[in-house]
């Protein structure tokens, strides 16, 4: 799971399903017997505790790679419908409240966080303000000299191979050109013919993008999180081999908007 593909709306909506909890503890009703949500399983548990359900199933969601199914339905989906249906029984809940009993603190309280809650989650795919992450992604370090890879801590877990560009192990030729002994000398390049160069760089997307074969497949093998630093190892055509954390490689087709480190 990756936290940081968390938006502000699921903060929101995560802010309200914390505020729903606490009103469940809060009188449900104005009157002497001082009852709150837990004096009622069917209120409880039914209710409040269903939006808050819902806001968890939303939010896990999110932080999942690839989209999570139940009976047919992604979790998010299932999430979207208890948050909306829970605003809408405390709604008449409130609006039938006897005059004789008057609605509590509880009560009150529950169906402005419901409302709160069903609205971001509805909100969020269409507002770009609650697009954006809520969690920063974490600024580059300066990278190694030939553009070797970032030290620990620059968020890459994976093993640390050899740096690209950097001068090859025994066996290859060394940095300045030279062949080592025993090795043939590099075919000199035809005349006039250039070869663009490219420098392998970290980046992070600005919304989830799948990640598709290298083998040119229309299947992705996996979504690139906002958030997370990848590594670009080389161009293909508009798109970039991109190098994950566990060491699978992809083609980023689309590479618009991305953010270089």
């Amino acid at each position: 799971m990756n936290i940081r593909s968390l938006t502000r709306g699921d903060g929101v909506v995560i802010g309200a399903a914390v505020l729903l909890f606490i009103a469940s503890f809060l009188h449900t009703y104005d009157n002497y017997l001082a009852t709150n949500a837990w004096d009622g399983l069917g209120l409880g548990l039914g209710i409040y505790m269903g939006g808050v359900i819902g806001a968890v199933l939303v939010v896990v969601q999110r932080c999942l790679p690839q989209p999570r199914k139940v009976a047919g339905l992604e979790l998010g989906t299932v999430g979207a419908g208890f948050t909306v249906l829970v605003a809408w029984i405390l709604f008449w809940d409130l609006v039938d409240t006897p005059s004789t009993v008057g609605a509590g603190a509880g009560l009150i309280l529950g169906f402005i966080a419901s409302l709160v809650m069903a609205g971001a989650v509805i909100a969020t795919p269409l507002v770009p303000a609650l697009q954006a992450p809520l969690v920063s992604a974490p600024k580059p370090v300066a990278p190694g000299p030939y553009g070797g890879q970032p030290q620990a801590g620059y968020g890459y877990p994976g093993a640390q191979p050899q740096p690209y560009g950097g001068q090859p192990q025994g066996g290859g030729p060394s940095f300045g050109g030279q062949p080592q002994p025993g090795q043939p000398a590099p075919a000199p390049a035809a005349a006039g013919q250039q070869t663009p160069a490219f420098s392998p760089f970290w980046f992070a997307v600005p919304a989830p993008r799948p990640l598709f074969g290298e083998d040119g497949s229309s299947a992705p093998i996996a979504e690139l999180a906002p958030g997370v630093w990848y590594l670009a190892v080389e161009q293909r055509g508009q798109g970039l081999l991109t190098e994950m954390q566990d060491g699978r490689r992809g083609v980023l087709q689309d590479a618009s908007n991305i953010q270089r480190g």
